[in-house]
């Protein structure tokens, strides 16, 4: 059986793509860094990978706001590839920077995509840099996260809050901000931004489309923890569970 092939895309300011990619080779997938503009201008073929990743950065500077431009980008250079290439059963996973291009490109769609949802600043007004605690929603589909309970993760980003006029529906929250006991509701800075509902992450209606703000590519291995010498953390990270879920899933198309 021939290797599932993962996309990570990358775009003038990236910056964990290489981190992406090393975390889905350690779960067993060839993964390969493609320029948006080798997709655009057809070098490379999104029908030819089975999971397509938008990785975490500050694509284009973040300029306008968070992912906006490369957001512009899916909609205007690839038309209708991604929605196809989410028929025909690919995965997309998007992470931090990558959640806020899929919610801004409208291929990440709430409840048949009538509900709009955005991501915007942090209530503490800044940057925010630090390891949370999250429970993981069992009811939820999503593919990424089966068999998990609760993660710890890495968060680094500064418009990370969930808003939506509407309640999303609790089966597209997939990962929510809890404190080291489980318990979601904590408040700051257990919730680093304020995102309604605690929300982390979420997931499209058929649980293949999923994007959330903490890193798992930054918690493939125990050592990458910062407390790993006084924890038995084990040899895994968190975050691997979330790629080899994947892969496992894309193994069986």
């Amino acid at each position: 059986m021939s290797k599932v092939r993962v996309l990570v895309l990358r775009a003038p300011g990236t910056n964990c793509d290489m981190e992406t990619v090393f975390a889905f080779e350690q779960a067993g997938a060839t993964a390969n860094r493609v320029h948006i503009n080798q997709l655009v201008r057809g070098y490379e073929r999104l029908s030819d990978y089975q999971i397509l990743v938008v990785p975490g950065g500050f694509t284009y500077g973040d300029d306008i706001s968070a992912g906006r431009v490369l957001a512009n980008e899916f909609r205007m250079g690839l038309g209708e590839d991604v929605p196809r290439f989410v028929e025909d059963g690919g995965l997309i996973l998007g992470i931090c920077n990558g959640f806020q291009v899929l919610v801004k490109a409208g291929i990440l769609s709430v409840n048949g995509g009538s509900m709009p949802l955005t991501l915007t600043d942090n209530d503490s007004g800044r940057f925010e840099c630090r390891w949370v605690n999250m429970v993981v929603n069992r009811t939820s589909p999503c593919v990424f996260t089966k068999g998990i309970d609760h993660m710890a993760l890495p968060v680094a980003h500064a418009e990370g809050k969930v808003v939506t006029g509407n309640t999303v529906p609790d089966a597209n929250i997939v990962l929510r901000y809890a404190d080291e006991q489980g318990n979601c509701g904590a408040g700051y800075p257990h919730n680093p931004n304020g995102s309604m509902a605690d929300i982390a992450g979420i997931c499209d209606d058929t649980g293949r489309v999923f994007a959330l703000m903490p890193h798992p590519e930054r918690f493939v291995r125990g050592t990458q923890h910062p407390q790993w010498t006084r924890r038995s953390i084990g040899e895994q990270g968190d975050g691997l569970r979330i790629f080899q879920n994947a892969v496992r899933w894309a193994e069986s198309l």
